[in-house]
């Protein structure tokens, strides 16, 4: 999947979420295999996707929400560089949404759903 090599390759170029995912996958091309599976078991359905993200992302510890947002600027930034308006907004929507997920589940959240440590407009505090 086009969309999840490109978007990786500028994760581990980003001086914030680089070191991050450098120090949690040791290979990259078995983590690759596994994204392209959660992500078309998430797009298409294809309930190839084996795993448990959050815990996962429980493990690694360290993870704030600036590096969701960070996460999500860059996976809409490639989405719409690669795919139709349509199907970047829907791709674009997934990752919203499991972003979202993810911060509630690791407690990143205000009790409004909002990430700790930033304004309303995604920008830190």
């Amino acid at each position: 999947m086009r969309l999840v090599d490109r978007f990786y390759d500028k994760v581990r170029r980003d001086p914030q979420l680089g070191p991050v995912f450098e120090a949690a996958v040791h290979d990259w091309d078995e983590h690759l295999r596994r994204l392209v599976s959660f992500w078309a078991s998430v797009a298409l359905r294809a309930g190839s996707y084996r795993g448990n993200p959050m815990a996962v992302h429980r493990a690694l510890g360290g993870i704030g929400p600036g590096h969701f947002e960070t996460w999500l600027r860059l996976w809409r930034e490639t989405a719409r560089e690669l795919l139709e308006p349509a199907a970047a907004d829907l791709m674009i929507g997934h990752a919203e949404r499991i972003g979202t997920s993810l911060r509630l589940g690791m407690g990143l959240t205000d009790g409004r759903g909002r990430p700790l440590g930033l304004s309303v407009r995604g920008q830190a505090d």
